[in-house]
């Protein structure tokens, strides 16, 4: 049985704020680092996010509810932000996140899902019929996920700094936040 929406909106609506207390004000050299070749920085990963929030959850969400499975998303491509936002500073990208997070969430209230909207399908591009109620869990799930990514980001200078004790640090052990797309 998935999460109340609830609960979803609850995650949702607290990814902001805690990106902000973790991000803001911390200098570059922490927000520009990154865990070697081809890996996002603090920055890359909140750029991201701001990108999702313009381009994939809602878009897709309204997808669902007006169109149902006869129109497909349309792909994702992750590393947009590359070309979208390449001159943002960290706290403007903050606030983007902050504003345009709250008006999605603003505009997901209002509609009042019910289960019978939940249960509503859409197409994905690679995995095919989806429901709305996955797609939700899967926002509040991949906001997990980039703050997990970014908690890996910051400890990855101390991995050699902390000794003996690294096995005991989870986020040192962890090697990826997901399996390629």
């Amino acid at each position: 049985m998935p999460p109340p929406v609830e609960n979803t909106i609850a995650l949702l609506t607290r990814t902001p704020a805690t990106l902000d207390a973790r991000l803001r004000g911390f200098p570059e050299s922490m927000t520009h680092q990154n865990e070697g070749k081809d890996t996002w920085t603090p920055t890359d990963v909140l750029a991201h996010l701001v990108h999702g929030e313009r381009t994939d959850w809602m878009h897709r969400a309204r997808i669902i509810r007006q169109s149902g499975e006869t129109h497909p998303f349309p792909p994702i491509n992750r590393s947009a932000f590359k070309q979208e936002s390449p001159a943002r500073s960290l706290p403007q990208l903050l606030d983007d996140f902050t504003s345009v997070r709250s008006a999605n969430l603003t505009e997901l209230q209002n509609w009042n899902l019910q289960p019978q909207d939940l249960a509503l399908r859409g197409t994905h591009p690679n995995f095919g019929p989806v429901t709305l109620s996955q797609l939700l869990a899967t926002w509040a799930t991949h906001d997990l996920t980039h703050l997990h990514q970014i908690s890996r980001i910051l400890a990855y200078p101390y991995r050699e700094a902390v000794g003996p004790w690294s096995r005991f640090l989870g986020v040192l052990q962890c090697s990826g936040h997901s399996a390629p797309a």
